[in-house]
C-alpha cells in the first residue's frame, strides 16, 4: 500500500452471524447518510409551512426570515453533496475484509432512525471540531495539552518505535497528529459514522479545503443571526496526503474492550480524549486500557465525566467521580503520576449561539506499574462489537 495514496485502511475482522449483523448496521449507516438531504428538507421546510398558513399581514412580517429558511435548503444541499461524496467506494474502507456490497436502495428493514439521523449531523459537527480552522480553539483546548505531554515523555529521534493507541479517536485528528510527529499510531473508533468520515477525510482527501460544509445549519433556535446558522467551514485544514508520517499509522474497527484486551503488555501509551465517560462501566475501560499497556507504560487522559449512558433509563451505567476515577486507577496497578482539573474545554460547540457547554475537565498522567503491587486480576468480559449501538 502506498502511503501517497491511502494513508490507512481500517481493520475489523467479523465472522459467522456477527458479520451478517455488522452488514446490516454498516447498510443502516449508509442508508443514513444517503436519507440525509430528505430527512433535514422536512424539518427546515416546517416553519415555511407554519408561515404559508399564517394570516398575510404576519406573513409580510416574516418575509426576511423565509428567504433564510430558503438559504438554509441550499446549505442543506451542499452538505448531501459533501455526505454523498463521503459514501463514495465507502464499502472498500475494511482492508482485511472482503467488498462490502452496499446496496443503493434504502429498505424499509434498515431504513434510518431518528437517532441514526442526529449522528449524521453530529459527523458534520465533528469534521468542524478536527478538520477546519474552525476547530483549531477545541484541539488546542482538547488535543495539544496531550500532544505536549506525550512529546516530552519521548524525545524526538526516539518516537519510531514507540507505540501509541488512541480509543475513540472519532475522524482520526488526534492519531495523525501524533502520527505527524513521529509515532507508530493506532486510532480505535466504534462507530460506523465516524469510521466513514476518517477513512474519506484522510485517504481521498487529497487538497487544502477542498470541501464546504455547513455545521451549524440543524441549529434552529438560540441563533443571534440567520447569517449564523448558514456560516460554513471548509474541510480538510491540513493535507493527510501530504504530511510525512509515521507508516505504522493505521484505525482499527470495534469495541475497545473486545479488541484490545486480547492485546496485552502491546502499547507504549494510550491517549484518551474525551473517551472514558463513553462507557457504561469505566472500570472495564481502565482494566482494559491498563492490560493493553506495557509494564511502565503511560496513560494520558483529558475530558469530562460526562457519563453518556446516566441518563438513560433502559441501559446500566455507574457514574465514579474523578476521585472514585483516580483510587479505581491505582487499584487496577496504575501509579498516578499527575493530575489536573478545571481545564476549560468546549466539544463540537457552535462559538455564535446564545446557548454553549463549557467543560471544566480534567488530566491524568498515569503510569502501569512494572509489577503490581496488589493481586487485582483483570477481567474483561463485556462482548462485542456492537455497532448497532455506535
Amino acid at each position: 500500500m502506498s502511503r501517497n495514496t491511502e494513508i490507512n485502511k481500517t481493520t475489523y475482522t467479523p465472522t459467522g452471524q456477527e458479520a451478517v449483523e455488522e452488514q446490516k448496521s454498516f447498510q443502516r449507516v449508509i442508508n443514513s447518510f444517503r436519507a440525509y438531504k430528505i430527512h433535514s428538507h422536512r424539518r427546515a421546510r416546517k416553519p415555511m409551512l407554519v408561515i404559508d398558513k399564517m394570516v398575510p399581514r404576519h406573513q409580510r412580517f416574516l418575509e426576511d426570515y423565509r428567504k433564510h429558511l430558503e438559504q438554509v435548503l441550499v446549505s442543506l444541499d451542499h452538505n448531501a453533496e459533501f455526505l454523498k461524496e463521503l459514501t463514495v467506494d465507502v464499502e472498500k474502507m475494511f482492508e482485511n475484509q472482503e467488498v462490502r456490497e452496499v446496496d443503493p436502495r434504502i429498505t424499509h428493514e434498515l431504513a434510518p432512525s431518528e437517532a441514526d439521523m442526529d449522528k449524521v449531523r453530529s459527523v458534520l459537527k465533528q469534521f468542524c471540531r478536527e478538520w477546519s480552522e474552525a476547530g483549531r480553539i477545541e484541539r488546542e483546548q482538547s488535543f495539544e495539552p496531550l500532544i505536549r505531554e506525550l512529546e516530552q515523555l519521548f524525545p524526538e529521534g526516539t518516537r519510531d518505535e514507540v507505540r501509541v493507541l488512541v480509543p475513540g479517536a472519532g475522524l482520526g485528528r488526534l492519531p495523525y497528529e501524533l502520527a505527524v510527529r513521529g509515532f507508530a499510531c493506532q486510532g480505535n473508533e466504534y462507530s460506523f459514522f465516524m469510521l466513514c468520515g476518517s477513512c474519506f477525510v484522510l485517504n481521498r482527501c487529497k487538497q487544502v479545503n477542498m470541501f464546504t460544509i455547513y455545521p451549524y445549519v440543524h441549529q434552529f433556535t438560540n441563533n443571534m443571526r440567520n447569517a449564523d446558522q448558514v456560516r460554513s467551514v471548509t474541510v480538510p485544514d491540513v493535507n493527510p496526503a501530504e504530511a510525512g508520517i509515521n507508516p505504522n499509522f493505521s484505525m482499527a474497527a470495534g469495541n475497545f474492550v473486545e479488541v484490545y484486551s486480547e492485546q496485552p503488555d502491546t502499547w507504549d501509551a494510550v491517549v484518551t480524549c474525551f473517551f472514558i465517560d463513553t462507557a457504561q462501566n469505566v472500570i472495564e475501560y481502565i482494566e482494559t486500557i491498563h492490560k493493553c499497556l506495557r509494564p511502565g507504560g503511560y496513560w494520558l487522559n483529558l475530558g469530562p465525566l460526562m457519563y453518556h449512558y446516566a441518563d438513560m433509563l433502559k441501559e446500566e451505567s455507574i457514574e465514579p467521580s474523578f476521585e472514585d476515577i483516580k483510587s479505581i486507577s491505582q487499584e487496577i496497578g496504575f501509579e498516578i503520576i499527575r493530575d489536573k482539573t478545571g481545564l476549560k474545554s468546549s466539544y463540537c460547540t457552535n462559538g455564535e449561539s446564545m446557548l454553549r457547554y463549557e467543560y471544566s475537565s480534567i488530566f491524568m498522567l498515569c503510569r502501569k506499574r512494572k509489577q503490581s503491587q496488589n493481586n487485582y486480576i483483570i477481567s474483561c468480559t463485556r462482548k462485542g462489537p456492537q455497532y448497532s449501538h455506535a
